[in-house]
């Protein structure tokens, strides 16, 4: 029996990314492969990752595909980073190219969305709180290419529609764990490694980082935690400390948000917003809504799920 699904498509900096959704079973495809980074660096240049995605596709597609037979009624693919107008990375042209061309030769509808519109949706389905989608809500995206609060809104063109409201004045918080974790000799991504070492802390850290009209800076963070470790400190107490100030830094983004737009919800997403001691700390100060942690990380499950609401509202 075929099964009629709707095909996402993201490429972002840090993973190749492909799923499908069905009405009736939800996600029920899904491939992901995070690029690789040389030993020592801490990121890709844009080409690397370009010339990676070129190569994950197809084998990601064979593997998509191999279990089930498969309709694709409409394919969804993430175009930019944000909503704003000029936002751009190369890496998601590859995406892009290939979701128009499968449409084209499908002849089945293609619609356009951005990665952060993707990581909300992605969220909001996997917290079983698809009803954000229909109302205005306040939605952290925190990864390693952005530190951002957003107002979302409902949208008739494309499901939801993001204003940025808040943002780091420097450093992303994915990149701080990364840079950290390099210091300390982590594998990138850093992200649960350094989770699991701070989990070996018993430390406790009172931190109020430098905030200018609800946005923090996360520069100092890096600068202190290389200071902590050439005056002797422990990894595990650095690690702490790291996870402690981006914890910190994103309370009072969002206490400034709740003071702007009191009441609305609030939905965190992106790969950082996976880490548990990031978490229970905000979960003492907000009622919010987290992304499953599998879904918290770049993927194209929102992108599926976007692509299902365009294509049957």
């Amino acid at each position: 029996m075929t099964m009629s699904c709707y095909l996402g498509i993201d490429t972002s900096n840090y993973t190749t990314s492909l799923s499908l959704f069905s009405p009736q079973s939800g996600i029920v495809g899904f491939q992901r492969r995070i690029l690789k980074v040389k030993d020592g660096e801490v990121g890709l240049r844009q080409r690397d990752a370009v010339f990676q995605h070129v190569q994950n596709l197809p084998q990601l597609m064979q593997d998509l595909y191999q279990h089930e037979k498969i309709a694709v009624d409409a394919i969804g693919v993430s175009v930019s980073p944000r909503d704003e107008e000029g936002s751009y990375m190369p890496c998601f042209t590859v995406g892009k190219a290939l979701a128009e061309s499968m449409a084209c030769a499908m002849r089945i509808p293609v619609y356009h969305f951005s990665h952060q519109c993707g990581h909300i949706a992605a969220a909001a389905f996997s917290a079983n709180r698809e009803d954000l989608l229909q109302k205005e809500h306040i939605a952290f995206h925190v990864s390693g290419g952005t530190t951002e609060a957003v107002l979302v809104q409902p949208d008739l063109h494309k499901i939801i529609k993001t204003r940025l409201i808040a943002s780091s004045l420097d450093l992303k918080a994915g990149q701080a764990v990364d840079r950290v974790g390099q210091m300390l000799h982590l594998p990138f991504p850093a992200g649960r490694y350094l989770e699991d070492l701070a989990g070996q802390s018993n430390k406790k850290y009172k931190i109020k980082p430098f905030m200018r009209d609800g946005s923090p800076s996360l520069s100092g963070l890096e600068n202190k935690c290389r200071q902590m470790l050439e005056k002797g400190g422990l990894p595990a107490d650095i690690a702490a400390y790291c996870l402690a100030y981006i914890a910190a830094a994103l309370r009072l983004m969002a206490e400034n948000c709740v003071q702007k737009y009191p009441d609305l919800p609030i939905l965190f997403s992106g790969g950082v917003m996976s880490d548990l001691i990031i978490r229970d700390e905000l979960q003492k100060h907000f009622d919010c809504v987290f992304s499953d942690p599998f879904y918290s990380s770049d993927n194209a499950a929102g992108i599926a799920y976007l692509t299902y609401l365009m294509n049957t509202r």
